[in-house]
């Protein structure tokens, strides 16, 4: 289940209504800094004060839950924005939060020595491929298997059979892609 973003669909509904936070805070009664706070989820309004904020505009508490917010367009990350979906010694750290709309799904990923995905083999929708940076890492697809090293790269139906493993004693490093993002 997403979470809620209160504090964004304020600045959103805000914005969408041409509004600067001092502007909002002067009509509603409240302190620019509450507007501020409420925006940046570091307080969350009580409903009293949050109907107060939606009195100002021509909406009410039933359509700012259903509001239609627009997505920010997003085409950096800097690498502590990466979102971690990995465990185990394998860390996964996916470019974007949301794949909600995106039709690849872009990985920076860590295998510990030894790390291994497991023995019961993955297998899911699309196609996936990754070039290794540095270390090795073995990768096994069907009956076929092979260890590869800095510059080797990997591209196979996602369908088949695959498995993932660092046999050596340093950390492997792969930048991969997955489209659909289905892993």
């Amino acid at each position: 289940m997403t979470e809620f973003d209160l504090g964004r669909r304020v600045k959103a509904v805000r914005e969408h209504f041409g509004l600067s936070q001092r502007e909002l805070a002067r009509r509603a009664g409240i302190a620019n800094a509450s507007i501020s706070l409420i925006e940046s989820n570091r307080v969350n309004p009580s409903v009293g004060a949050l109907k107060r904020i939606l009195d100002c505009l021509p909406m009410g508490l039933a359509e700012f839950f259903v509001f239609e917010m627009e997505r920010p367009r997003r085409l950096f990350y800097r690498q502590d924005e990466l979102t971690e979906i990995g465990r185990d010694g394998i860390s996964f750290r996916q470019v974007g939060a949301d794949l909600e709309d995106r039709s690849l799904q872009i990985l920076s990923e860590r295998y510990d020595p030894g790390a291994d995905t497991g023995r019961i083999m993955l297998q899911h929708e699309g196609q996936e491929g990754g070039v290794i940076i540095s270390g090795r890492l073995e990768v096994f697809v069907g009956d076929e298997h092979v260890v590869l090293g800095p510059g080797d790269a990997y591209y196979f139906e996602s369908t088949e059979p695959h498995r993932f493993r660092n046999p050596g004693s340093e950390p492997c490093i792969i930048v991969s892609a997955c489209t659909p993002p289905s892993f």
